[in-house]
């Protein structure tokens, strides 16, 4: 068997250092080149339409709710575990694309609620079942035991690595919002 990128870099970093225990990449460093490659794999659909992935998880996490589709952007934020900065630059873009909009709360005239629109709903379950075609094309080559026990195991180390919180109020780069999330 042809050895991978991750498993030589460890064979490296154990040669060149054998007082540390480079073990762990072997976990990190394949979780990161995944995440790259749904990244790369996941996207096209998106691509597509001209939306970014943060502008579908708005366009989702509105669906998911079920009629009347509508959220605060606290809502989402909580729901996309971004700040509320970013989901507000995501809705302005969908506002300007008429895939959602931004009303006056019925149950508080100060807020303000975002709801998909009639061709934000059609493009979302468009695109869910697109994106979970591509999903479940992506895990084929596992049995339905390997993918039981990998669920486990990542919620397992998801638990441990990020335990739910909620997302930080300002981590700044660049003038923008650090964020990033996933349906």
């Amino acid at each position: 068997m042809d050895e991978d990128r991750i498993t030589g870099i460890v064979g490296q970093w154990r040669r060149e250092r054998p007082d540390l225990d480079p073990s762990p990449l072997l976990i990190i460093g394949r979780i990161q080149q995944l995440a790259e490659a749904l990244d790369a794999a996941l996207r096209p659909p998106f691509a597509a339409v001209d939306l970014g992935n943060g502008e579908f998880d708005v366009l989702a996490a509105l669906r998911r709710e079920g009629e009347p589709y509508t959220l605060t952007a606290g809502q989402l934020s909580q729901r996309m575990l971004v700040t509320t900065g970013a989901v507000t630059k995501r809705v302005d873009r969908l506002i300007t694309r008429g895939l959602v909009s931004r009303s006056v709360s019925e149950a508080d005239a100060r807020g303000r609620v975002v709801g998909l629109t009639p061709a934000g709903v059609t493009l979302t379950d468009q695109l869910i079942e697109e994106h979970l075609a591509n999903e479940a094309a992506l895990l084929r080559g596992l049995s339905d035991i390997d993918r039981s026990a990998l669920e486990r195991l990542l919620a397992t180390l998801a638990r441990a690595v990020a335990p739910e919180s909620p997302p930080p109020r300002h981590r700044q780069r660049g003038g923008e919002a650090c964020s990033k999330g996933r349906p």
